[in-house]
This record gives C-alpha cells, sequence and structure tokens, in this order.
C-alpha cells in the first residue's frame, strides 16, 4: 500500500513563499507521476503542477506558471513543490497525488496540506 506523507504548508502573507514536500512509502519501478493538488472551499479540487519520474515533463496549471516550481528526488521517492509570489487565491488544502500504471491506473492522495496566504 503507497502512503504519501506531505510537509509544508502553512500562514504567509501574499508575496512571500512556502514550499511542500511529499514523500512516498515505497519505491515505484517505472513511469510514476508525482504532483500537487489543491481545493479551495466551495471549488473542485484541481491540479497544480504534476511531474513524471526520470526526468520527464513537468505540467503547471496557468494559474501558477512563473511563480510556482515543481520537483522530485527518485532516489528518495519525493516530490516538491515551491511556492513564490503566493496571492491569497493560492489559498487551499494541497493534496499530493501520485499515479502509475498496472494494466489500469493506480492513483493515490495525501492527507492534505494547509496553505493559507493572507492579503
Amino acid at each position: 500500500q503507497v502512503q504519501l506523507v506531505e510537509s509544508g504548508g502553512g500562514l504567509v502573507q501574499a508575496g512571500g513563499s512556502l514550499g511542500l514536500s511529499c514523500a512516498a512509502s515505497v519505491t515505484i519501478r517505472g513511469r510514476v507521476t508525482m504532483g500537487w493538488y489543491r481545493q479551495a472551499p466551495g471549488k473542485q479540487r484541481e491540479m497544480v503542477a504534476t511531474i513524471i519520474s526520470g526526468g520527464g515533463r513537468s505540467d503547471y496549471a496557468d494559474s501558477v506558471k512563473g511563480r510556482f516550481t515543481i520537483s522530485r528526488d527518485d532516489a528518495k521517492n519525493t516530490v516538491y513543490l515551491q511556492m513564490n509570489n503566493l496571492k491569497p487565491e493560492d489559498t487551499a488544502v494541497y493534496y499530493c497525488y501520485l499515479e502509475y500504471y498496472r494494466m489500469i491506473k493506480y492513483d493515490h492522495w495525501g492527507q492534505g496540506t494547509q496553505v493559507t496566504v493572507s492579503s
């Protein structure tokens, strides 16, 4: 069973920075996508950023391009999200995500960590 353990988050003023990290409890061979989604109160969960293992492609939501950077350390089964120039609209619960395929898709979610940006 894959468990995702998140850390980071918290409260920051607009324009500030925060970092998130997420470690998977097991090593999964092959192509693995890890990333971050977020959900603000009253809104649907949305993709923030994803990255593919082995130096693969990363993708960002338009709303965070140029401000957020996703990276990963495959040796540590860990994905990071560096968030700069934070805005109040970035306030949400951020969820770590991991996806891989073994004939069918398997996906796993972290427990979520709160990010609050004050104006």
